[in-house]
């Protein structure tokens, strides 16, 4: 959540950088009379207030001195009415600025470089060399259909389209691509969790999915809980509405979490293979900071997910996303984008995101030094998005027989 502070002290700075991102002048304009006008009327109410307890501390004198209290108590009444009509005139501003507010996304950092979409997004750097095949390379979804190991038929049989059943050899890459991640991160000074898979309104809230992207959640009917798009939103709400000690900061952890997503805005897109389905498997990496320890800790995250692709022996691109491509939460994020010989292209297998204070003043995650509470930084990323890898291997690791080989540091993991 924008800091409402900021806002008013500092419009036009908040202004330009929302304006990047492509929010309405219009709208942030009315914000900013909504938050002048609940901001003067709440000074109003608690003028009225100190002018009650003022007149109400004259009781005693009155009694004292026989005076008629009758006037006075008069007095007390009409601000009492005065004093709940502005009640509820803030009540309702408040509400509207909230309301509001819950729907803008964080601003950009001044490092994001703007851009429409994902074409103006910044390469920053590319790792690894591309494999060199003596046939024609084949995409995943026919090297796991030949083989039979991937069946997308009897997944939308199961559910619908966008689901699929794994097998054999998939599905044991599958199993050993989380374990191997997880101990990956572990070894980086990530704190292993295992959470649950659904997650209430007030986590999804804390980490930006409500109330904006709820067309995209997947809702438990009768229930306020839905399950999880990534293991972004129950780990960084492990800490929602807490006090954590500054000594504990930064806190590094990782998370095993199938994740699901209606991809409600993807009609058309990658409708083969695994690159965009409805439930897919993620291991997600959160970083909780103070505001100094961000920068070197999304930095360290960002090298943890690549030196990970160059563990697997895959070609990998860092990419800097441009105002238009970054997400609602994020201030600055860097992609990873993996090779795909059967594609002939990069596609982006990790986010890495510096959310700064955006979901903390949200989620009310704070950290005390001295006397003051002070928000933290949050920060995600995956490490990685398990079918998305499944997928680079198969297609960096096959051989013009149609088998796979299996990347060195899976093999005790096999």
């Amino acid at each position: 959540m924008i800091d409402i502070k900021l806002l008013q002290s500092d419009f036009d700075k908040v202004s330009a950088a929302l304006t990047r991102k492509g929010v309405d002048q219009e709208l942030l304009n009315n914000l900013k009379t909504l938050t002048s006008n609940s901001k003067a009327k709440r000074k109003e109410m608690e003028d009225l207030t100190a002018d009650q307890n003022k007149l109400s501390r004259e009781f005693g004198r009155y009694k004292k001195e026989g005076l008629d209290i009758a006037p006075l108590q008069a007095t007390i009444n009409d601000i009492k009415v005065s004093k709940q009509k502005l009640e509820d005139e803030v009540r309702v501003l408040e509400e509207e600025v909230t309301s509001i507010v819950l729907g803008i996304p964080n601003m950009p950092d001044d490092c994001v470089p703007n851009g429409a979409d994902e074409d103006e997004n910044v390469l920053l750097e590319t790792i690894g060399e591309k494999p060199e095949f003596s046939f024609e390379p084949k995409e995943h979804w026919e090297l796991g259909e030949n083989d039979g190991t991937i069946d997308f038929v009897r997944g939308v049989k199961l559910s619908k389209s966008r689901f699929v059943a794994m097998r054999g050899q998939a599905a044991k890459m599958e199993r050993a691509l989380i374990n191997y991640m997880l101990d990956f991160n572990g070894k980086r000074g990530f704190e292993e969790w295992y959470l649950p898979f659904m997650a209430n309104s007030n986590s999804l809230q804390g980490t930006g999915q409500l109330p904006k992207f709820e067309d995209d959640l997947f809702k438990i009917e009768g229930e306020d809980l839905y399950l999880i798009p990534t293991a972004e939103v129950v780990l960084t709400n492990l800490y929602n509405d807490e006090i954590v000690p500054a000594e504990d900061l930064p806190m590094l952890l990782t998370s095993y979490t199938p994740c699901f997503r209606k991809e409600a805005g993807s009609a058309g897109r990658d409708t083969r293979g695994l690159i965009r389905l409805h439930q897919f498997d993620k291991v997600e990496m959160v970083a909780i900071t103070k505001p100094e320890q961000s920068d070197e800790v999304f930095e360290k995250m960002i090298q943890c997910a690549s030196d990970l692709l160059t563990s697997l022996g895959l070609p990998h691109q860092k990419v800097q996303l441009c105002t238009g491509d970054l997400g609602f939460s994020a201030a600055t994020t860097v992609d990873l984008e993996v090779w795909l010989p059967g594609q002939n292209k990069y596609r982006e297998i990790s986010s890495i995101s510096n959310t700064k204070e955006f979901q903390s003043r949200r989620a009310k995650i704070r950290f005390k030094e001295g006397k003051k509470n002070h928000l933290t930084h949050t920060l995600n990323g995956s490490a990685l998005a398990v079918g998305r890898t499944l997928v680079a291997i198969m297609e960096n690791y096959q051989n013009e027989d149609g088998t796979v080989s299996i990347p060195e540091v899976l093999k005790k993991y096999m």
